[in-house]
């Protein structure tokens, strides 16, 4: 976007500061001034590499995300869920639920925010998803007309939200594979 190119080590550093200040300030309370003096950079070298915040943001999760949906490719679905579990981390996963949490609000008051994190993070991801779900119905292991196939998404984030509401506590990788097998499987009839 910009008319110089970060190295991809500055870039990571930049990005791990806005994560940072995220997880001590929040959104409303990160500024592009504070990532500037964070990151030892010029905000104009900011606004000219990403434009706004909502997009600095939104780049910063997205770099951060361990695991692409897309990257997987196991020949099962339930090989490809375990492997998408599996690829995570759980000091990373407790890192990030606390950041999405943050976000969820800052969303509702936000809308270049929630348009950047859509089209950033999440189309990505759910391309990802349906790709991956579309493989299963090629090979026969879910029919093309099961009706849960459009819930998968909404399955998935439901885990980690419900995991926290209802147990106060950040999903792991042994909740994730157990809801993997006990609903969103069985959901499918790929179980």
């Amino acid at each position: 976007m910009g008319r110089t190119r970060l190295t991809a080590e500055r870039e990571s550093e930049l990005y791990e500061a806005v994560l940072d200040l995220l997880r001590e300030v929040g959104y409303d309370g990160l500024t592009m001034d504070a990532v500037a003096s964070r990151s030892r950079s010029s905000k104009a070298t900011l606004y000219r590499q990403w434009g706004s915040k909502p997009e600095l943001v939104a780049r910063a999760l997205r770099h951060n995300k361990p695991v692409s949906v897309a990257d997987i490719d196991t020949g099962t679905l339930k090989g490809d869920f375990h492997a998408l579990v599996e690829r995570t981390d759980d000091c990373q996963l407790e890192r990030d639920a606390a950041l999405m949490r943050g976000l969820a609000q800052a969303i509702h008051d936000n809308p270049d925010l929630h348009q950047a994190l859509r089209e950033l993070l999440i189309a990505p991801e759910l391309t990802g998803l349906d790709s991956l779900l579309r493989r299963a119905v090629d090979r026969g292991e879910i029919p093309a007309e099961t009706a849960a196939l459009r819930y998968v998404p909404h399955m998935l984030v439901g885990a980690f939200v419900a995991q926290e509401l209802i147990e106060g506590r950040s999903p792991d990788r042994a909740f994730l594979a157990d809801y993997i097998e006990a609903v969103v499987l069985p959901a499918l009839g790929a179980a």
